[in-house]
Protein backbone atom coordinates (compact mmCIF):
# COMPACT_ATOMS: atom_id res chain seq x y z
CA UNK A 1 0.00 0.00 0.00
CA UNK A 2 1.25 3.71 -1.03
CA UNK A 3 1.41 6.04 2.48
CA UNK A 4 2.75 9.41 3.06
CA UNK A 5 4.85 10.73 5.92
CA UNK A 6 6.84 13.70 7.22
CA UNK A 7 10.24 13.07 8.46
CA UNK A 8 11.20 16.36 11.22
CA UNK A 9 15.20 16.57 10.95
CA UNK A 10 17.39 18.55 12.94
CA UNK A 11 20.17 19.89 11.63
CA UNK A 12 22.99 18.00 12.93
CA UNK A 13 21.83 15.38 10.42
CA UNK A 14 22.58 17.81 7.17
CA UNK A 15 25.80 16.68 5.58
CA UNK A 16 26.50 13.95 2.92
CA UNK A 17 24.51 11.21 4.48
CA UNK A 18 21.46 13.09 4.80
CA UNK A 19 19.36 10.85 2.37
CA UNK A 20 20.27 8.24 4.34
CA UNK A 21 19.45 9.71 7.88
CA UNK A 22 16.06 10.76 6.51
CA UNK A 23 15.69 6.74 5.16
CA UNK A 24 16.94 5.66 8.47
CA UNK A 25 14.47 7.65 10.82
CA UNK A 26 11.27 6.87 7.90
CA UNK A 27 11.96 3.17 9.04
CA UNK A 28 12.35 4.02 12.97
CA UNK A 29 8.78 6.25 13.29
CA UNK A 30 6.99 4.34 10.98
CA UNK A 31 7.63 0.25 11.18
CA UNK A 32 5.58 -1.18 14.53
CA UNK A 33 2.93 1.73 14.33
CA UNK A 34 -0.11 1.65 14.15
CA UNK A 35 -3.31 3.91 12.47
CA UNK A 36 -6.42 3.35 12.15
CA UNK A 37 -7.25 4.07 8.89
CA UNK A 38 -4.51 1.33 7.49
CA UNK A 39 -3.73 -1.01 10.37
CA UNK A 40 -0.57 -1.66 12.11
CA UNK A 41 2.61 -0.67 9.46
CA UNK A 42 5.06 -4.15 9.56
CA UNK A 43 7.72 -2.90 6.98
CA UNK A 44 8.61 -0.09 4.38
CA UNK A 45 8.91 -2.47 1.54
CA UNK A 46 10.27 0.74 -0.75
CA UNK A 47 10.64 4.41 -0.67
CA UNK A 48 8.97 6.09 -3.84
CA UNK A 49 9.87 9.72 -2.96
CA UNK A 50 11.88 12.17 -0.90
CA UNK A 51 10.28 15.20 -0.85
CA UNK A 52 12.28 18.87 -1.00
CA UNK A 53 12.55 19.74 2.53
CA UNK A 54 10.82 22.89 4.11
CA UNK A 55 12.38 24.87 6.75
CA UNK A 56 10.80 24.90 10.29
CA UNK A 57 10.64 28.79 10.75
CA UNK A 58 12.54 30.18 13.64
CA UNK A 59 13.76 26.67 14.67
CA UNK A 60 16.17 25.27 11.79
CA UNK A 61 14.88 21.77 11.32
CA UNK A 62 13.79 20.82 7.72
CA UNK A 63 10.25 18.61 7.53
CA UNK A 64 10.72 16.38 4.71
CA UNK A 65 7.54 14.62 2.66
CA UNK A 66 7.84 10.88 2.18
CA UNK A 67 5.83 8.89 -0.39
CA UNK A 68 6.68 4.80 0.57
CA UNK A 69 5.35 1.19 0.06
CA UNK A 70 4.73 -0.59 3.32
CA UNK A 71 2.76 -3.95 4.16
CA UNK A 72 0.37 -3.68 6.39
CA UNK A 73 -1.83 -5.61 8.97
CA UNK A 74 -5.66 -4.41 9.38
CA UNK A 75 -7.76 -7.34 10.38
CA UNK A 76 -11.51 -6.80 10.02
CA UNK A 77 -14.28 -7.43 11.98
CA UNK A 78 -15.46 -11.44 11.51
CA UNK A 79 -11.97 -12.43 9.77
CA UNK A 80 -10.39 -15.39 10.73
CA UNK A 81 -6.86 -15.86 10.89
CA UNK A 82 -4.09 -17.66 12.86
CA UNK A 83 -3.65 -17.27 15.90
CA UNK A 84 -0.77 -18.06 18.94
CA UNK A 85 -2.31 -19.26 22.01
CA UNK A 86 -0.60 -17.76 25.24
CA UNK A 87 -2.74 -18.23 28.33
CA UNK A 88 -5.79 -19.70 29.07
CA UNK A 89 -7.60 -19.14 32.22
CA UNK A 90 -11.76 -19.73 32.88
CA UNK A 91 -13.01 -16.50 31.69
CA UNK A 92 -11.38 -16.96 28.29
CA UNK A 93 -8.25 -17.15 26.07
CA UNK A 94 -5.72 -15.00 25.38
CA UNK A 95 -4.04 -14.89 21.81
CA UNK A 96 -1.23 -12.92 19.92
CA UNK A 97 -1.65 -12.53 16.09
CA UNK A 98 1.18 -10.78 14.44
CA UNK A 99 1.51 -7.68 16.37
CA UNK A 100 -1.62 -7.69 18.15
CA UNK A 101 -3.37 -8.86 21.15
CA UNK A 102 -6.30 -10.62 21.34
CA UNK A 103 -8.68 -11.97 23.93
CA UNK A 104 -11.51 -14.54 23.53
CA UNK A 105 -14.34 -14.32 25.71
CA UNK A 106 -15.50 -17.76 27.09
CA UNK A 107 -19.07 -16.91 25.77
CA UNK A 108 -17.19 -17.32 22.28
CA UNK A 109 -15.66 -21.12 22.99
CA UNK A 110 -18.55 -23.47 22.19
CA UNK A 111 -20.89 -24.54 25.23
CA UNK A 112 -19.64 -28.03 24.83
CA UNK A 113 -16.45 -27.23 25.88
CA UNK A 114 -15.28 -27.05 29.21
CA UNK A 115 -11.93 -24.96 31.08
CA UNK A 116 -10.05 -27.39 32.43
CA UNK A 117 -7.89 -26.30 35.15
CA UNK A 118 -5.69 -29.42 35.98
CA UNK A 119 -4.50 -29.96 32.87
CA UNK A 120 -0.92 -29.25 31.61
CA UNK A 121 -1.32 -26.67 30.26
CA UNK A 122 -4.64 -25.69 30.45
CA UNK A 123 -6.75 -25.99 28.20
CA UNK A 124 -10.42 -26.01 26.92
CA UNK A 125 -11.78 -29.35 26.24
CA UNK A 126 -14.99 -31.62 25.32
CA UNK A 127 -16.07 -33.79 28.22
CA UNK A 128 -15.40 -36.93 25.93
CA UNK A 129 -11.73 -35.89 25.86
Amino acid sequence: ISLEHEILLHPRYFGPNLLNTVKQKLFTEVEGTCTGKYGFVIAVTTIDNIGAGVIQPGRGFVLYPVRYKAIVFRPFKGEVVDAVVTQVNKVGLFTEIGPMSCFISRHSIPSEMEFDPNSNPPCYKTVDE
